[in-house]
């Protein structure tokens, strides 16, 4: 698999990662195993998970896969901290809460480090510059090699990128930024891509096939084994299930049958190649289903069904930011 550079760092990423949002949860340790091998063999490097995935569960299931399983040393790791599931807060991006999570996260990994730590969330009520002290401690102290961004507004994002890139001798300079990326959501483009391209951080998106929906497999009906079928789950998808979207579906769709691949490889080929995107992340419920995304690798878009797809997706921006879709 092609590696790609991580925003402006030396740090390089396969350019599909593999996300482990639903690892402790629906995907046992078998599953796990099975779906961790497969993205290893096909030269898959960057797997992203989170302290608050399964409740530190995605975390302890990866940690002992790296066991035996996957060479630690073939693998970039990244996980986040940030978010809460308190009563009264979603987000707590105090130093103290932050590396104490970090060092929480190490010990169910089984690692002394991470190569990628992200912010999970901004938070409005704590001092951005506490915050971002937290990751200039775990570079420094070595228990994370980078440092970036998720789930941070366009003016949240270039605050604490600049605040970073201020005294470059002492702060650590941010990689990367994770937010929801796709054909039914391009929302980002506004402003969270424009501030990442114009900062040097590599954009890495979450749902790169809009929770599923661009599979296609929603067209006639939801399948009974679908997050669109989960009680848990249902709301999620239930948002790219209107008319807007069954369009650029049937787009996707028709743009597959062109090419003799699937709706799959046509929105993971479109998404992962737009600019100033590192690597996509693909969570996928079988290994089987994660290999069909991995076998993306030798597609590229033909330039006029990337001009098709754009128009067809084309998010409504209007002043100011109309300019900035031109990326």
């Amino acid at each position: 698999m092609e590696q790609r550079h991580l925003g402006r760092t030396g740090l390089r990423v396969s350019r599909i990662g593999l996300g482990t949002l639903t690892w402790a949860r629906d995907t046992d340790e078998r599953g796990a195993a099975e779906q961790l091998k497969t993205f290893w063999e096909a030269g898959g490097s960057l797997v992203d998970t989170a302290d608050i995935y399964a409740d530190g569960g995605a975390e302890r299931l990866l940690g002992r896969l790296l066991e035996g399983l996957v060479p630690r040393a073939d693998l970039v790791i990244a996980t986040k901290a940030g978010s809460v599931l308190e009563p009264d807060r979603r987000v707590d991006g105090s130093r103290r809460h932050l590396l104490a999570a970090l060092d929480a996260s190490l010990r169910r990994l089984g690692t002394d480090h991470v190569d990628l730590w992200q912010l999970h969330a901004y938070d409005p009520h704590t001092p951005l510059e506490e915050t971002l002290q937290a990751l200039d401690t775990a570079v420094s102290s070595g228990r994370a090699r980078y440092a970036g961004l998720a789930d941070f507004s366009g003016w949240q994002l270039a605050k604490a990128a600049t605040w970073q890139l201020a005294e470059p001798a002492v702060r650590t300079r941010l990689a990367s930024a994770q937010l929801e990326y796709s054909l039914l959501q391009r929302r980002v483009e506004r402003e969270v891509l424009p501030a990442a391209h114009d900062l040097g951080l590599g954009l890495l998106p979450a749902s790169p096939l809009g929770r599923g929906v661009l599979t296609g497999k929603y067209r006639r009906a939801t399948p009974i084994d679908s997050r669109g079928a989960s009680d848990r789950l249902a709301g999620f998808v239930a948002p790219y299930l209107d008319k807007r979207c069954d369009g650029i579906v049937d787009a996707v769709t028709t743009a597959a049958d062109g090419l003799a691949v699937t709706p799959l490889h046509v929105a993971l080929a479109w998404v992962r190649d737009r600019p100033g995107v590192a690597a996509p992340l693909v969570g996928a419920r079988t290994s089987a289903q994660l290999a069909a995304a991995l076998s993306v690798e030798a597609l590229t878009l033909p330039d006029e069904i990337t001009r098709a797809l754009d128009d067809v997706s084309a998010p409504d921006h209007h002043y100011p930011d109309h300019h900035w879709s031109t990326l």
